[in-house]
């Protein structure tokens, strides 16, 4: 299973290898990324791969909100559930 993982906030130095490196603590692989930054501000998309995830997904989203928390950054967690019941609407 996949996940989207997106990261926003003012830029500075790190916020990819602070991202990266929570994902890879909990086992989820990034399998593409994008990132911009637009002046001021940083938006990154990850999709990940969960099927090595060493926690339920549930707690891994709260850890990865937490970090972003902790290095001034917002970052959300979307189980692709999310995205193919929005398809089926």
């Amino acid at each position: 299973m996949k996940a989207v993982v997106t990261v926003t906030g003012k830029d500075k130095v790190g916020i990819i290898a602070m991202a990266s490196a929570e994902c890879a603590k909990y086992g989820a692989n990034i399998v593409d990324i994008s990132q911009t930054v637009m002046k001021d501000y940083f938006a990154m998309i990850m999709l990940i791969e969960l099927d090595g995830l060493t926690t339920d997904f549930a707690s891994f989203s709260d850890k990865l909100q937490i970090a972003g928390t902790e290095a001034g950054v917002d970052i959300r967690v979307m189980h692709e559930d999310i995205f193919n019941t929005m398809h089926k609407i």
